[in-house]
């Protein structure tokens, strides 16, 4: 039973002690990440690139609303080859938008990963930065709710204007 005391003074004693001095720190991710240059540079990108697309999908959805427009008004008075062979011209430009559409949908996400990950490497480097400079053993992210249910805002730091500062934002 001695043993079991003294144990447990032993063992919780220490961990108890350097309990005391942990430093816990939070910031919003989010906010920081969308008040960084970098970010509305990239989200104007992606933007222009997403009109752009979106313009040429309308355009192409023009092309195969005329065309399946003339193609219903003169079905029954053209000849049989000249309406299979509208009738393919139609159903190849609806798999062309098909196709397009796919391709647009990747390739606006891998340009938002290219353009986006750099940032946000940015920032995780800043917010380690931080932490490593004013000792803070965890930093949360309240953004994220990263699974935390309750923690108290009293008893921790918001580190969001050091981060700031850190990134050279206002």
């Amino acid at each position: 039973m001695i043993r079991k005391f003294i144990f447990t003074v032993l063992f919780f004693l220490p961990v108890a002690l350097f309990a005391q001095d942990l430093k816990f720190g939070y910031v919003d991710m989010n906010q920081l990440f969308t008040s960084m240059p970098e970010t509305e540079v990239a989200s104007s990108r992606l933007d222009t690139l997403t009109k752009r697309y979106e313009g040429e999908l309308l355009s192409m959805q023009e092309e195969y609303r005329k065309k399946s427009t003339e193609f219903v008004a003169q079905r029954d008075t053209i000849l049989e080859s000249i309406r299979v062979r509208r009738m393919a011209e139609i159903q190849d430009l609806q798999e062309r938008m098909q196709e397009f559409y796919q391709f647009s949908e990747r390739d606006l996400q891998t340009q938002r990963t290219q353009l986006l990950t750099p940032i946000n490497e940015k920032l995780q480097r800043a917010v380690k930065a931080v932490g490593e400079e004013n000792g803070f053993v965890y930093i949360f992210d309240t953004s994220a709710n990263a699974g935390m249910v309750y923690w108290s805002m009293d008893k921790c730091t918001d580190v969001t204007n050091l981060v700031r500062s850190k990134l050279n934002l206002k």
